[in-house]
């Protein structure tokens, strides 16, 4: 099933990159970095690939990438900034945030925001969604926006130059991605899932 949608979504960024060029990769970073699931790992390889048969080169192409991360993470921080916190503190108990959750992460992001926004960046799965709860936490728009740009800048480059290197086995470096990209959702999951039991628990005592 995973490798069915996977897949489709490869046609998907294989035609609108084959079209549109650097504004196709501008806005597929965009969307996967406001919340939308468009592997990156598929985006930049494909994208890398071009660059060997001259459509593209290669650090216009990082720069694209890394500034479509940008653009959709600030989107996803102003959606957080602006509506998550006063529906969390409106909701939250639903889910067993209590204020205290939303205090304790806004003074992480204030203490340890930027360290958590770089290496989120060069994290599958992760590097997706960090955006909306920096917003919610209300980190420095100024770091938030640096660190950002200071992750997604390596990463849109490692992945393009996979693609040149990969040529017209580009596909291959998702295919190898798969499991450890897995075993972060199994991960993130598993923390969702001990997060609910332990507010359970105390809510019990």
């Amino acid at each position: 099933m995973i490798a069915t949608i996977i897949d489709f979504l490869a046609q998907i960024i294989v035609k609108v990159i084959g079209v549109t060029g650097y504004f196709g990769v501008f806005v597929l970073m965009l969307l996967e970095s406001c919340g939308i699931p468009i592997p990156s790992e598929i985006i930049m390889p494909f994208a890398g690939f071009l660059v060997n048969s001259g459509q593209m080169a290669f650090w216009p192409l990082a720069l694209v990438g890394a500034l479509g991360n940008l653009a959709g993470s600030l989107l996803a921080y102003w959606i957080g900034l602006r509506g998550g916190r006063p529906w969390l503190e409106k909701y939250g108990r639903y889910f067993f945030i209590a204020q205290h959750d939303l205090d304790t992460a806004e003074k992480w992001f204030s203490r340890y925001g930027e360290l958590t926004v770089f290496a989120s960046r060069l994290l599958p799965v992760i590097r997706t969604y960090i955006s909306f709860p920096a917003g919610v936490a209300k980190m420095d728009l100024k770091k938030f926006s640096f660190y950002t740009f200071a992750g997604a800048l390596p990463w849109s480059a490692l992945f393009a130059w996979l693609g040149i290197k990969m040529g017209k086995n580009w596909q291959l470096i998702q295919e190898t991605l798969h499991n450890f990209d897995l075993a972060i959702l199994v991960l993130v999951i598993a923390f969702i899932g001990w997060y609910f039991w332990r507010h359970y628990q105390q809510k019990r005592v």
